[in-house]
């Protein structure tokens, strides 16, 4: 049998009406998304890293290089739509219980990653602020100053803020809120009744953001897995059951499209 000539055949055929085919579909939906309420604040969860590496036959540390590339395209789809602030769950205190060489993987590729940061035109360009927020004492020094350079090139801007929680914990936050709180109360600082919700939510890493808008978790999982307990508490919710190496802009924009839809009553 004849073997089809590069760039012909049905098979060539086929495939490149399928790409028009999405692209028509991309380019419809982010039409009718900017034409809508757009979410200030996106919280991802990036799940399914190591099980798409074991579906494609790949090394885990290929699976998470693989997530990083999806964070960089997710960067710019969020610019493209207009998302302001943008909250990643990179790396959970939970993960710090991995095998060794995983982790010193990760470290490795967050260090690299925010050194790169510093130097990213287009964070420059758009005047992106970038912050990583959770436990960082646990981190490599490396990883710090990596992290200290990226804030650092950054501090100035306010155009969009872009968050990566790294050694994050909601429930440690939560805790070391309140210890914040009881020093000061045991210090005569602050009465006990003059605790309220907005007094918490300063204590947090995520002091001076507004809550988020929309919580998007990838690999099929529908649970929020110690990810900004307090200030997801009337955040709307949405599940893909893709991995996140896996993620195309369908199926961010369907994520977007769905939060529009939806009709938010704040516990009401």
């Amino acid at each position: 049998m004849a073997r089809e000539r590069e760039g012909t055949g049905p098979r060539y055929l086929s495939q490149a009406i399928s790409g028009a085919f999405r692209d028509a579909t991309e380019g419809a939906l982010l039409n009718r998304i900017i034409a809508g309420p757009i979410p200030k604040h996106l919280a991802i969860i990036m799940d399914g890293n190591r099980r798409f590496a074991a579906d494609h036959g790949l090394l885990i540390e290929e699976g998470h290089l693989r997530g990083k590339d999806t964070l960089e395209e997710l960067l710019n789809w969020c610019l493209e739509v207009g998302i302001r602030v943008l909250t990643v769950y990179a790396l959970s205190t939970e993960n710090l219980a991995r095998p060794k060489e995983e982790l010193a993987t990760l470290m490795a590729l967050f260090r690299d990653s925010f050194h790169e940061i510093a130097v990213d035109e287009r964070v420059h360009r758009h005047h992106i602020r970038v912050r990583a927020i959770g436990d960082l004492a646990v981190l490599p020094e490396d990883v710090r100053t990596a992290i200290r350079e990226a804030e650092k090139a950054t501090e100035t801007y306010t155009e969009y803020l872009y968050n990566i929680a790294i050694a994050y914990g909601g429930r440690e936050e939560i805790v070391e809120a309140i210890r914040g709180l009881a020093r000061d109360v045991a210090a005569g600082r602050l009465a006990p009744e003059a605790i309220d919700s907005d007094t918490v939510s300063r204590r947090l890493y995520t002091a001076d953001l507004p809550d988020p808008d929309l919580v998007f978790r990838t690999s099929g999982e529908e649970r929020i897995s110690n990810f900004l307990l307090w200030q997801t508490a009337y955040s709307e919710l949405y599940f893909a059951d893709v991995m996140w190496p896996g993620l195309t802009k369908l199926d961010f924009l369907r994520a977007i499209r769905s939060f529009q839809t939806r009709q938010r009553r704040f516990g009401a």
